[in-house]
């Protein structure tokens, strides 16, 4: 994409279900725990790299010795610095006592990290400053074993203002207004409810303080506390949880925004937020891995049963579609297939804006996410010439041999343009200056561009279009081709998202910005003043009354009528060639993603009731011209 968006995180949790000493035997060593969860993050890295963190959980430690461990990093490699660290302090801690190593057992009392249930998390930072205080996993600690929470997560709560409000009703009060903090303290407050009342249950029929303990890790209903915790939740979450005395949890949301896998054997469960990762991490086969089922949690207790259990009713699925088109690995194998067929699909209406003149056009994409993309519209492009050349040989029968083999000779235009060189530091604020080195983030191939040519470019989606108009359309235009047509893989983004990606504000989606330019031509634009009214007299409303009045903006215009207009807008970065803009349909979106019908930032159909009011939000900080935050 080059318009480079955040996405939240992504998670691991590995829990061994066999003793420290059963991998050091069966794969060589004890830290196989601590190796595979480095892997796991390692390939999940595309999901976050402002910050990495990593936590542990012993079992059956004794009173008195260390059993939580946690380690976080903002450096600029932070999961390299995560296990460095940990590297490092395993090392120095064999350095000097050697003879650990012969003993499991003391060689886990001694060193930290080195655990049964591991949890680890990598950020991206869509809101809020990149501190290590922001990275997770998040702490909760307690005396009492069961109440110390670890908790990290890929989510964004749309409702956040009505979760803090809740705590403070509580008698509680947040160190912090965020959605991780609040979050954290609403589960751990259920925690120490069921706690408390299990302690005083237990005390009743006879049991001693210490019995009471060991009696409340096994009993406590995990399953139970999740659902109190997060009756009112609004937002797209995976969140995996630890707990002081050996449960673990990871928990999805009931419209199944955000994607969870995991996968379970006699030795080992995992999961984590990336199919393709488990595949890598443990060589297994993608058959035996699972899809996590939405508003259900994975939920391990410490002496090793596992358990699917329904949180919360599942609701209509609308898993995230931009998942599929740019933010997942694109080696996830149904992930490849989908990318593949969104530049197959849209090949029709690039055949036709070049009006099928295949010899005077150049093929191409921006990379890295569209290469993809690319390929299937590259094999519909072959397929698209057999068809011609089938044609053009029976419609003929008395061709001569040479004319046969000047027909079947014909081949796409395939080049690389643009190659993406370094992301420039844009340390000139100079206005001029600096968008002079934007221009420069990606470098073209001279040479194979005739001034007859039209260059098609295919992006997976175009946002915000700033790298478009800064960087890419003015470097592609110094080849001089007659036309260049730039593709999307995806539809327009209209609107805001409010789970987890960094599209928050309306008026920097260059769709926006088209369909206000488009209400200026047509002396329509009082409309924009009619919905901030609407929207303002909506405040207050519960979520599920509030209706999205932002499609009225867009109603007023065909999909072709938005695309051109962008079109028009860039093209004022152009001096030599004339700009196209061809954008996938919702309807091709489906069909080539039938599973994650997720689709709110295309077409403003919200999966949670909270998205209505985030959207209304985003419009009316627009008008007054507010830079903050919807939600």
């Amino acid at each position: 994409m080059s318009d480079e968006l955040k996405h939240e995180c992504g998670i691991a949790h590995i829990r061994l279900l066999k003793s420290l000493d059963f991998y050091k035997k069966k794969y060589g060593s004890a830290f196989y725990g601590i190796n595979k969860m480095y892997l796991l993050m390692e390939k999940q890295h595309n999901r976050g790299q402002d910050g990495a963190g990593f936590a542990s959980i012993k079992l059956n430690v004794e009173p008195g010795k260390k059993f939580i461990s946690r380690i976080r990093s903002i450096e600029k490699q932070p999961i390299q610095d995560v296990f460095s660290k940990i590297n490092t302090r395993i090392n120095s801690d064999l350095k000097n006592n050697p003879n650990l190593i012969k003993n499991t057992s003391k060689l886990k009392a001694s060193v930290p990290y080195l655990a049964e249930s591991l949890l680890g998390h990598v950020r991206y930072g869509t809101f809020g400053g990149n501190s290590v205080e922001n990275v997770q996993p998040l702490l909760r600690q307690n005396n009492w074993k069961h109440r110390n929470l670890i908790l990290a997560g890929n989510f964004n709560m749309t409702n956040v203002a009505e979760l803090f409000n809740n705590l403070i009703e509580l008698g509680q009060h947040p160190k912090e207004y965020s959605d991780t903090i609040t979050i954290m303290e609403k589960i751990g407050h259920y925690l120490d409810d069921a706690v408390r009342k299990m302690y005083k249950d237990l005390k009743k029929e006879g049991y001693s303080k210490m019995e009471c303990s060991e009696l409340i890790s096994d009993r406590i209903d995990i399953s139970r506390v999740l659902k109190k915790a997060s009756k009112n939740w609004d937002g797209g979450y995976v969140m995996g949880g630890l707990l002081g005395h050996g449960d673990s949890f990871v928990m999805r949301d009931p419209v199944g925004i955000r994607p969870a896998f995991y996968y379970k054997d006699e030795e080992v469960v995992v999961v984590a937020s990336e199919r393709p990762a488990i595949q890598n991490a443990f060589n297994i086969d993608i058959n035996k891995i699972k899809e996590l089922d939405p508003g259900s949690a994975i939920i391990i207790k410490n002496k090793g049963e596992v358990a699917i259990k329904k949180i919360n009713k599942k609701a209509d699925i609308k898993a995230c579609s931009f998942e599929r088109i740019y933010f997942s690995r694109g080696n996830d194998a149904d992930i490849y297939s989908e990318r593949k067929k969104l530049g197959k699909l849209i090949m029709p209406k690039v055949l036709n804006e070049i009006n099928y003149d295949i010899k005077n056009t150049v093929f191409s994409y921006i990379p890295n996410t569209a290469e993809t993309s690319f390929f299937g519209m590259a094999e519909s492009l072959e397929e698209f010439l057999n068809q011609k050349k089938t044609e053009a040989i029976i419609k003929n029968k008395k061709l001569s041999e040479e004319k046969i083999i000047d027909i079947l000779s014909e081949r796409p235009r395939i080049e690389k343009i643009a190659v993406k060189d370094v992301k420039l530091r844009t340390f000139i604020t100079e206005d001029n200056s600096r968008d002079d080195l934007v221009e420069h983030v990606y470098d073209i191939t001279y040479g194979v561009i005739k001034p007859t040519d039209s260059l098609v470019i295919i992006d997976d989606s175009i946002v915000r279009g700033t790298t478009l108009k800064k960087s890419i359309l003015k470097m592609l235009d110094r080849l001089k081709p007659k036309k260049i047509v730039v593709v999307s893989s995806a539809p327009q983004v209209r609107y805001p998202d409010c789970y987890g990606i960094d599209m928050a504000n309306l008026d920097s989606l260059i769709a926006f910005k088209a369909a206000l330019e488009l209400l200026k031509d047509k002396k329509k634009y009082g409309l924009v003043k009619e919905i901030y009214n609407k929207c303002k007299s909506q405040k207050g409303l519960p979520d599920k009354e509030i209706i999205n009045h932002v499609k009225d903006i867009y109603n007023m215009f065909t999909a072709d009528e938005i695309s051109d207009k962008i079109a028009e807008i860039l093209s004022v970065y152009v001096n030599n060639s004339k700009v196209k803009i061809i954008y996938q349909s919702i309807e091709n979106l489906h069909y080539a993603c039938p599973n994650h019908t997720g689709d709110w930032y295309f077409t403003g159909n919200y999966p949670t009731p909270g998205g209505n009011r985030v959207v209304n939000n985003a419009f009316i900080n627009f008008y007054e011209g507010n830079k903050k935050r919807a939600y």
